[in-house]
């Protein structure tokens, strides 16, 4: 996977760091000496290039036509959406994400502005605050721009039906996705051969549709 993220400050940074541990190729493009400065100390000089991510020659120069997603999240709105649009309809990114920092403007970021997935901060940490006081065993992330898929987080209880089994012997449902484990403190990339433990805190893509049936498999007792 190749991944270019457009913004190099704590997100950004924070990303490359994610995508260095997973052995992903990717670059980040910032126009701050300042960030250029710091990101030069965690990451070798090809994952950088100083520019402005919004030109295409840039762009071009990061090879944006190779890409797999395009990360947009600078801590300006107007800078995000310009830079999806270019990515997605100049060069056919095929996923674009962008950072949502004032709420107000999450109405803008939509397929037709060329964000497949927005990330709004506010919303998340609303959502974390409400599910939380509410002792929900699943927590949504993230909504996805279409409405109709979200992240999610959920911890796998005791004795539910997922506890001992292997990811390819529970039978998921085809819209879910299993993105990442925490178990104790280790973070695992999970594929069909890894077995979920109670306590394991997964992150997991899913349609809303299937939402409950998640929920039986990995948060409710079988009796």
């Amino acid at each position: 996977m190749y991944v270019i993220i457009i913004g190099g400050g704590q997100i950004g940074s924070y990303m490359g760091e994610l995508l260095l541990k997973n052995k992903c190729d990717f670059v980040i493009i910032d126009s701050d000496h300042n960030n250029i400065k710091k990101l030069s100390k965690k990451f070798n000089s090809e994952n950088i290039i100083f520019g402005d991510g919004t030109d295409p020659n840039i762009l071009s120069a990061a090879r944006i036509e190779e890409c797999d997603v395009v990360a947009c999240v600078t801590g300006r709105d107007e800078v995000n959406l310009v830079c999806s649009v270019i990515a997605k309809f100049e060069f056919q990114c095929p996923r674009v994400v962008g950072r949502v920092n004032d709420p107000r403007n999450d109405w803008l970021y939509t397929i037709g502005m060329g964000v497949d997935a927005a990330i709004n901060q506010a919303d998340i940490i609303g959502n974390i605050v409400v599910e939380e006081m509410s002792m929900k065993s699943l927590m949504t992330l993230m909504k996805l721009s279409k409405g109709d898929h979200s992240i999610m987080q959920l911890i796998a209880s005791e004795d539910c039906f997922a506890s001992g089994k292997k990811i390819e012997d529970l039978n998921l449902p085809k819209s879910v996705l299993l993105i990442a484990i925490y178990h104790g403190d280790d973070f695992i990339v999970p594929n069909g051969k890894t077995v979920i433990y109670p306590g394991d805190r997964l992150t997991v893509f899913s349609s809303e549709k299937v939402i409950k049936e998640i929920e039986h498999i990995f948060t409710k007792k079988v009796n």
